[in-house]
């Protein structure tokens, strides 16, 4: 047997045994693997991204920071959190700037989180919540999600003294369940103030404004809480990476002492601003994915494979043995997202909710797998 190199032998205690996240399999690669000529004749329905791509103001602002590349960007991000602090009504000194939305959970992590503190998350949640944490040497508190959402009162009950975070998704990813305004502000009331609260929203401007819950107004009303968002979902701007946090200002001082300098690239600040200012360009993702969510819940019936409904861009599709509906998907040039291992979702794929043709091409693969192209 091969002796362990020195990058081994040197590394740090328990790196060796961290999970590794793996995304979603890009057009090409997947395309290449199965032998198909181009990635033209394949759908990505598994990263949950926007059907319509960025915002044409997004597009105009990336061609024009292009040329401004050689300069390094606004370490401060000044233009950007002062625009996202008057979108909120809070001060530009409650606004930090992340390489999407999981830089900032590990900043979070590295703030409040170590070895002799717990976090508080559902089990079936955004798996980089227990990444972070197996990273940091914490302890996951996970608990039994109630009909794949969120259980407020059992997480409530779960807190204890150690416990420095508690992660609430909301929709969640990767189930696409949601907890309305009304429970959520009662499981505040029952938050101890010795632990903090991050609600992570990166798809709530995907319901329309009525439909979100406020939990801005707990960082305003200076609960221990922190709101994180991104502009990856509704803004259409995966590729850049770019989230924000909004949380006290004694909270965003703390992060920065850990946050590297010049971690959000200036194509990606001038996008965000220019996409912050394109509201029919939301508008119409939000269209797009109700009509496509009404599309295949209809169709998922009609070919009777049960699904969860879900406000967001994507939803789970309970198709028995999600591994074996995944490869037999890819062989008809779909590509879904299984959810099994860490999530225990095994009996489910999570599908993205794209144009109007992805989708059709979605359930005519799905009937093929699951019916053999029979009717239900």
């Amino acid at each position: 047997m091969t002796s362990p190199s020195v990058f081994s032998t040197l590394a740090m205690p328990g790196v060796e045994r961290l999970p590794i996240y793996e995304p979603g399999k890009p057009i090409s690669e997947a395309a290449r693997e199965l032998g198909f000529p181009s990635g033209d004749v394949m759908v990505k329905l598994a990263s949950n991204e926007n059907a319509l791509g960025p915002s044409p103001l997004a597009e105009e602002a990336m061609l024009a920071a292009a040329r401004e590349m050689h300069r390094y960007p606004d370490g401060g991000a000044f233009h950007l959190r002062n625009a996202l602090a008057e979108k909120f009504g809070v001060g530009p000194d409650m606004i930090l700037l992340g390489n999407g939305s999981n830089e900032l959970i590990e900043l979070i992590g590295q703030v409040w989180l170590a070895p002799g503190r717990s976090m508080v998350i559902s089990d079936s949640s955004f798996i980089v919540y227990r990444l972070v944490a197996a990273k940091l040497g914490a302890t996951v508190l996970s608990v039994p999600m109630k009909n794949l959402t969120h259980d407020p009162d059992a997480m409530l009950a779960a807190i204890r003294p150690d416990t420095s975070l508690v992660f609430f998704a909301n929709p969640n990813n990767p189930t696409g369940t949601m907890v309305d305004a009304d429970t959520l502000d009662r499981f505040m009331e029952g938050v101890p103030d010795t632990a903090i609260v991050c609600f992570d929203e990166a798809y709530i401007e995907l319901l329309e404004p009525a439909a979100q819950p406020d939990m801005i107004k707990h960082v305003r009303s200076g609960r221990p809480a922190i709101v994180l968002r991104t502009f990856s979902k509704a803004y259409g701007l995966a590729g850049l990476r770019i989230g924000y946090a909004i949380a006290a200002p004694e909270a965003v001082a703390l992060l920065n002492r850990v946050r590297q300098p010049f971690n959000v690239n200036a194509m990606a600040q001038a996008a965000a601003i220019a996409a912050l200012k394109d509201e029919a360009h939301v508008n119409r993702t939000r269209a797009v994915v109700r009509a496509g969510a009404d599309y295949l819940m209809r169709e998922l019936d009609r070919i009777g494979v049960p699904f969860v409904p879900s406000p967001a861009n994507f939803m789970l599709v309970e198709v028995g043995d999600g591994k074996r509906v995944f490869d037999a998907l890819m062989r008809h040039g779909v590509i879904a997202r299984p959810v099994g291992g860490p999530y225990g979702l095994d009996r489910y794929l999570r599908v993205t909710i794209g144009t109007q043709e992805e989708n059709e091409k979605f359930i005519a693969a799905l009937h093929a797998v699951v019916n053999g192209g029979k009717e239900a």
